[in-house]
C-alpha cells in the first residue's frame, strides 16, 4: 500500500549523521546525469516522472535521467542524505519538514501534487456526510499516519486517539464493519474497495476539508542546488511538462514505462487513478509544481502547535521557491 511511503519519516532522525557523497565540482560534458528515486513502485501517482522520461522532456533540456523505482525496501530520504541519488520523490509535507528538523541538507524544490491525495473512506448509510461526522467512529490508521495527518485531524475536529484501530493494509476489516472508517489514497483504495467489496464507499479528500499539505515533492540535496542550479531548474520544468502531458494529453508513453517497471500494475488501475487526479484537482492543469510560503506556514503552524516540531524551527529551510516553473 502506498501509505507505507510515510514510514520513511521514522528513519529521518538517523539521517542527520549522514552527509552527501562527494561529487566532482565540474559536470561532465554533454547531458547532466541525474539519478531519480521514486517513492513507490510504478503507478499513475508517479506518472508525470515516467511521462517526462518517455516523451524526452528531460533529454530536450539536457538531462540524462535514470529512474530508480521505489517500494517498501527503498528509503528515499536515506538515498538523498548519503548522495546515492540526485533527486528523490517525497511523498508528503511531513517528510520534507522532518528532513529540515534533523538538518539533513536537502530541500523541496517543487510540489507536483497541489493536494495530498490522502482520503478517509466510510460506508454509506452511517450518517457520515463530512469528515467532522467521523468523530466517535473507529478509524483504521497505520502507525505512520498517526504521526502525520492524524495530528491535523485531532487539531481540527477534536478526534481522539481512542478512535484509532490498527490498519493492516487490507480492506477486510473495513468491509466487515460498516461503522469503521479507513485511510487511503483517492487514487487507489476506493477503487480496490469497490472491486473487492462490490460497494461504492463514501470518499473524503482531506485537502477538500482544508488539509494544507502538498505531495509528490522533488527533493534535491543542497550540494546539487549550489553546484548546478540550471539542472535543478531543468528537472522541475521537464517534470511539470510530464505531468501536464500525462494527465491532460496522451498518457500512453508514461503508462508503457510504468507497466514495464511494475508488472503488478494493470491498465484499469492506471486509467481510474488518472481520472481521479483530474476530478479531484490533485495535479492542476495550470501551475504544476507550485508551492507558496503561506501554505507552508499554515502547515507548520498546525504541526508545531501539536508538538510535532519545535515552534522556533526554521521550517523555511525545508524548501525553496527559486526553481518553480514560470
Amino acid at each position: 500500500m502506498k501509505i507505507l511511503r510515510l514510514a520513511a519519516m521514522a528513519v529521518c532522525a538517523a539521517l542527520a549523521a549522514c552527509s552527501p557523497a562527494k561529487k566532482e565540482a565540474v559536470e561532465p560534458p554533454g547531458r547532466t546525469a541525474l539519478k531519480l528515486a521514486t517513492d513507490w513502485k510504478g503507478e499513475a501517482e508517479l506518472g508525470g516522472y515516467y511521462q517526462a522520461l518517455a516523451t524526452g522532456e528531460y533529454q530536450k533540456r539536457g538531462l540524462d535521467v535514470t529512474l530508480i523505482q521505489g517500494g517498501p525496501g527503498v528509503n528515499v530520504p536515506q538515498l538523498l542524505a548519503t548522495g546515492a541519488v540526485d533527486v528523490g520523490v517525497g511523498s508528503n509535507s511531513f517528510i520534507v519538514l522532518n528532513l529540515a528538523k534533523e538538518k539533513v541538507p536537502v530541500k523541496a524544490v517543487a510540489a507536483f501534487m497541489d493536494k495530498d491525495p490522502q482520503v478517509l473512506i466510510a460506508h454509506d448509510g452511517q450518517g457520515i456526510n463530512a469528515i467532522a461526522d467521523m468523530k466517535g467512529h473507529p478509524i483504521l490508521l497505520s502507525d505512520a499516519s498517526i504521526a502525520a495527518f492524524w495530528v491535523w485531524l485531532k487539531a481540527k475536529h477534536g478526534f481522539t486517539d481512542d478512535q484509532v484501530r490498527k490498519y493492516n493494509y487490507s480492506a477486510a476489516p473495513f468491509l466487515a464493519d460498516k461503522r469503521v472508517v479507513q485511510q487511503g489514497y483517492v487514487t487507489s483504495e476506493p477503487y480496490l474497495i469497490e472491486k473487492e467489496g462490490k460497494i461504492t464507499p463514501k470518499v473524503f479528500l482531506l485537502a477538500d476539508d482544508g488539509y494544507p499539505a502538498y505531495a509528490s515533492f522533488a527533493l534535491v540535496p543542497d550540494a546539487l542546488i549550489a553546484r548546478n542550479p540550471a539542472a535543478v531548474k531543468a528537472f522541475v520544468e521537464a517534470t511539470a511538462a510530464g505531468w501536464t502531458s500525462y494527465l491532460y494529453g496522451d498518457a500512453k508513453p508514461g503508462d508503457a514505462l510504468i507497466l514495464k517497471d511494475n508488472p503488478e500494475m494493470t491498465q484499469d488501475v492506471l486509467d481510474q487513478a488518472r481520472e481521479k487526479m483530474r476530478a479531484y484537482g490533485i495535479v492542476p492543469r495550470q501551475g504544476v509544481g507550485r508551492m507558496d510560503d503561506a501554505r507552508w506556514a499554515e502547515f507548520f503552524k498546525v504541526a508545531s502547535e501539536q508538538g510535532v516540531y519545535p515552534k522556533d524551527m526554521d521550517y523555511k529551510g525545508a524548501y525553496t521557491l527559486d526553481f518553480l516553473p514560470k
